[in-house]
């Protein structure tokens, strides 16, 4: 039901007015099935694996009641749990082509983390010694938007799509645990609302290290073009047989530290019944084998979709049909997230059901759509930039956070890392790029990126207002 929607529409603009071929088509439909089966074990996984190792490490870094190891493992499992996010990899990959080299795939990935793994510190001392979170929230947009000021504008968008996706299916789990681990043992009337938010402080991280690192270092403009790549006319199978061990690799290297971590920590202070460890190993196995179904799924079948989709949707020459098409691409994608239900369980289960995950569901699906149908209208238009969007919608959203009730700010915060996962990261900005590519005068770099941070951007105003609107409701009733 969650991947359905989105290629439904593929479906349907192939035989309407985007003709994509029967050979990419199918390429895009066997991808589809690679990602139901995918997502299906994934999040199987990250219930028996990820979340209880996320909730166990929390819980055990309180116990010490020193702020110096909060901070101290906060940065580490930060660090090491966002080298595991395969959504960052996709990126600095990306941005390594772009940048012809200028910024090497290992530098970012490794400037980003740190970003991280510092934000995940402050998260948790947050927490612990009870910082109110839209105070925190000001100080670290104020500090984005000087360093944005000051930092070079080709920088804008990798810094800002860096924020959204090192908080993908990986990252996600594991710090929603960690901050429910700590704020469940610190306990207290603020133990609901203090277990979300992490994930919305951990992602303003890598915006502040990127842009710091384009003030510190020498490179004042980035330059270089994305091209689009499409594929000859191969065997429709022959795609998916190349993706996969490249993707199982990737996967195992991006794992491989979490995994050493854990196990150090067993063997040191968890000390699991054997039971229970090999529960905890089952999920990691499952968790792996669901990403590697679903990261082939999407590499193999939905980008180069997207991108093809995207180039010839401009050649018809009507602009509010591109722009249309983007918002109800938007409004599906968000669907077959597998982080965002994730979250809407642990929202569910944290208010006792009081908050439906559809209606999450629903405000974020709103929120997406509107994202890239502005990110449309900022790709068809070179004068709008980026900063046009971001610049106001990031002032709104933190004056939202001195009104919305306090569960409803960390929900939202979390939502916006949470919506901009590996659906965003591969199928939308395909679609951008291929849009991007065909557009005269649009460039590929500043404009095609930057759809990361517009679909991470909304649903922080959206979950506000509907938090509003719940507050308003409730007010009327007693």
């Amino acid at each position: 039901m969650s991947v359905l929607p989105i290629s439904l529409i593929v479906i349907i603009l192939n035989f309407t007015i985007v003709p994509i071929g029967s050979n990419l088509l199918w390429k895009f439909i066997i991808g589809s099935l690679f990602i139901i089966f995918g997502l299906t074990i994934f999040l199987f996984g990250v219930e028996l694996g990820i979340q209880p190792i996320g909730t166990l490490m929390g819980e055990a870094i309180t116990k010490s009641k020193k702020i110096s190891v909060v901070v101290l493992f906060g940065f580490i499992l930060g660090f090491f749990i966002n080298i595991a996010e395969p959504d960052l990899q996709v990126l600095a990959r990306q941005v390594s082509d772009v940048t012809s080299g200028a910024l090497t795939q290992v530098s970012l990935v490794v400037i980003v983390s740190i970003g991280i793994g510092i934000m995940v510190a402050a998260g948790l001392l947050r927490i612990v010694i009870n910082i109110p979170i839209n105070k925190l929230l000001t100080v670290l947009y104020g500090i984005i938007l000087v360093l944005a000021l000051l930092s070079s504008e080709s920088f804008l968008g990798i810094a800002f799509d860096s924020g959204g996706a090192t908080t993908g299916s990986m990252t996600v789990p594991f710090i929603l645990a960690l901050g429910l681990g700590v704020a469940s043992f610190k306990g207290g009337t603020e133990a609901e609302e203090d277990s979300f938010g992490l994930v919305g402080i951990a992602s303003t991280g890598p915006m502040i290290a990127v842009l710091a690192m384009s003030i510190i270092s020498s490179i004042n403009r980035l330059t270089g073009v994305l091209p689009v790549q499409v594929e000859k006319e191969t065997g429709i199978v022959s795609s998916y047989i190349h993706k996969i061990p490249v993707v199982t690799f990737e996967v195992l290297m991006a794992l491989l530290p979490f995994l050493i971590l854990f196990i150090a920590a067993n063997i040191f202070h968890f000390k699991m019944k054997k039971r229970q460890l090999r529960k905890i190993i089952l999920g990691l196995i499952y968790t792996f084998i669901g990403f590697v179904l679903f990261l082939t799924g999407v590499n193999a079948g939905f980008m180069e979709s997207g991108r093809a989709i995207g180039q010839t949707l401009v050649s018809l020459g009507n602009d509010w049909l591109v722009i249309f098409i983007g918002f109800i691409i938007g409004l599906t994608v968000i669907l077959a997230e597998p982080a965002v239900y994730v979250l809407n369980e642990q929202i569910e289960d944290v208010t006792s059901g009081h908050i439906k995950k559809r209606l999450i569901l629903f405000s974020l699906a709103i929120g997406v759509a509107v994202a890239v149908s502005l990110s449309m209208i900022r790709i068809l238009n070179p004068a709008v930039r980026l900063w046009h969007f971001l610049l106001p919608g990031y002032i709104l959203a933190v004056v939202l956070s001195y009104f919305a009730p306090k569960l409803f700010v960390g929900i939202a915060f979390d939502s916006g890392g949470v919506a901009s996962g590996p659906m965003t990261a591969t199928f939308i900005l395909a679609f951008s790029q291929g849009v991007a590519e065909a557009t005269p005068g649009a460039d590929v770099l500043l404009d095609a990126f930057g759809v990361i941070s517009m679909v991470a951007l909304t649903p922080l105003i959206a979950i506000q207002v509907l938090g509003l609107l719940f507050e308003r409701k409730a007010a009327k009733r007693s």
